[in-house]
């Protein structure tokens, strides 16, 4: 099994979005992957068709619940969900001070994961640093940093990197990075591209080779709550992810 948290620490880089499409892409190739959605604006559980994630996942921080009870089928195949919802705002408030607050949710995990195991845990991280995300980057082997492709979203990644290795020197020891993954990528704007090309430039082989490109349809599909995948099968939207999902399992063959 393995377990990623999708991060970046500001809002609009496309972490959502290759979340749950990337889930739903690892179902169709008869993966079990099970989301977990960490943002108090519950964004990915909407976007399953999960319209009230209510006050579980806070219950899980505060000690009174399992987070195994939490999960719930889709109608993604292969996909399942641990929903999110505005009861996750004041975690970070509560948790703040606590002795072995950024650990809770691997406790958590692990106990789940013994009980039903997925083959992906795909966790949508807020976009902060704050203790949430710390729980999941504490939790999981893996990291993916999603990158909108805009200069000024450079300037942030190599701090959120330095924070990956802080994190791996203080908490979690066999945390890597997976990847970063292009965003929003304009084909038609040189702008774009020099930024990719930036990217691959100074990051080399953590860079994914396929980049996801702007879609309309992808911009739809949350709307109707579906992922690219299903909302329009043919898109482009639903190639890039597929290939990225081709990719990722890939990246298990050169670990063997």
């Amino acid at each position: 099994m393995r377990s990623i948290a999708i991060i970046n620490q500001k809002g609009g880089s496309g972490k959502t979005t290759t979340t749950v499409n990337l889930a739903a892409a690892l179902g169709e190739l008869k993966r079990r992957v099970l989301v977990v959605d960490l943002d108090p604006q519950g964004s990915a559980s909407l976007w399953l068709g999960i319209r009230n994630g209510g006050p579980g996942l806070r219950e899980v921080f505060a000690g009174k619940k399992n987070l195994a009870d939490l999960v719930l089928a889709t109608q993604t195949p292969g996909v399942e969900v641990v929903p999110s919802s505005q009861w996750l705002t004041g975690v970070e408030k509560t948790l703040s001070g606590q002795d072995g607050a950024e650990l809770i949710l691997r406790d958590q995990l692990e106990n789940s994961t013994s009980q039903l195991p997925w083959d992906y845990i795909l966790l949508d991280c807020p976009p902060s640093l704050g203790i949430l995300t710390l729980n999941a980057l504490a939790a999981t082997q893996e990291v993916l940093v999603t990158v909108e492709a805009h200069v000024l979203a450079l300037y942030g990644l190599s701090g959120l990197l330095q924070t990956i290795e802080t994190v791996r020197e203080r908490l979690n020891p066999s945390l890597e990075v997976s990847g970063i993954l292009a965003c929003r990528v304009d084909t038609r704007n040189r702008l774009t591209q020099e930024v990719v090309n930036t990217l691959r430039k100074h990051f080399g082989e953590l860079v994914f080779e396929i980049v996801i490109r702007n879609n309309v349809r992808l911009a739809e599909a949350p709307s109707f709550g579906l992922p690219i995948t299903q909302y329009d099968t043919s898109s482009i939207g639903a190639a890039d992810y597929r290939s990225l999902a081709k990719e990722v399992i890939k990246q298990e063959k050169k670990e063997e």
